[in-house]
Parts: C-alpha cells; sequence; structure tokens
C-alpha cells in the first residue's frame, strides 16, 4: 500500500505541476504578438498536456482508486473524502478545459486577454490547498 501511496503522490506532483505551468504558458501565449512566438507556444503547450499533464493525471486517479480499494466502505463513511473526490472531479473538468484551451490556441480562436489566464491560474492552487487540508487534517 505504502508503494501505491507513493507512486500516488509522485504523480500527482506530476499532474500539478503541468495544471500549474499550462496556464502560465496562455499568459504568455495571450501577450505574445508574433508569429513565431505564437507557434512555439502552440508546440509548448501540446506536448505539455499530453505528454505530461494528461498521463500524470491518469496514473494520479489510477493510484488514487487503487488506495480507495483497499477500504472503499470506509473512506466513502468519512465527509472529507466525500469533499476531497468533489474537489478532484472539479479538478478534472478544470484539466480537461485546460485541453480546450490548447485546442482554442491551437486554432488562433482565443478571444480572452493575458489577464484573465492570470487569474485562471490560481484555481488550482485553491484545490491543492484544499485538497492537502482535506487528506491530512481530515476536518469531518
Amino acid at each position: 500500500m505504502l508503494w501505491v501511496k507513493a507512486l500516488h503522490i509522485i504523480s500527482l506532483v506530476s499532474w500539478f505541476a503541468g495544471i500549474f505551468y499550462l496556464p502560465r504558458l496562455f499568459v504568455y501565449h495571450a501577450a505574445c504578438e508574433d508569429r513565431p512566438g505564437q507557434e512555439r507556444f502552440k508546440v509548448m503547450e501540446r506536448k505539455l498536456y499530453r505528454g505530461i499533464t494528461t498521463p500524470s493525471m491518469i496514473a494520479t486517479i489510477v493510484f488514487g482508486v487503487w488506495l480507495l480499494s483497499y477500504n472503499l466502505p470506509g473512506y466513502f463513511s468519512q465527509g472529507w473524502m466525500h469533499a476531497k473526490l468533489l474537489l478532484v472531479a472539479l479538478l478534472i473538468a478544470y484539466h480537461f478545459y485546460c485541453g480546450h484551451l490548447v485546442r482554442v490556441f491551437r486554432e488562433d480562436r482565443n478571444t480572452r486577454s493575458h489577464v484573465f489566464y492570470r487569474w485562471f491560474n490560481e484555481l488550482p492552487v485553491l484545490i491543492l490547498v484544499a485538497v492537502v487540508i482535506l487528506a491530512v487534517v481530515k476536518p469531518f
């Protein structure tokens, strides 16, 4: 079980690295005005999303479900786990919305400013703080 937990944490850290950096690339891409720079951001966003962030998300989910399987009734009887899983679902939705934004930028259809993406970049930070507190403190 400890190996599964370690792999879950490793994949979670990798997923969050991608989920923190991808919107930062959107900030720079939205502010970029030259064609070569825009094309460079498209490549960086695609590689980060497909090559690191999505595989890390999948691994996080697989190892998380594996951990849950050790004591499914016990975990689901605790309120903090319900809250944590709700936040994970929101993060998965955020992840897929980032994938949508990768396509929007790839097709040169972005209409939002870099300021929007600066605010958009903060949401996963709040989710991470809440998930860690729920998993460690187990407040309810």
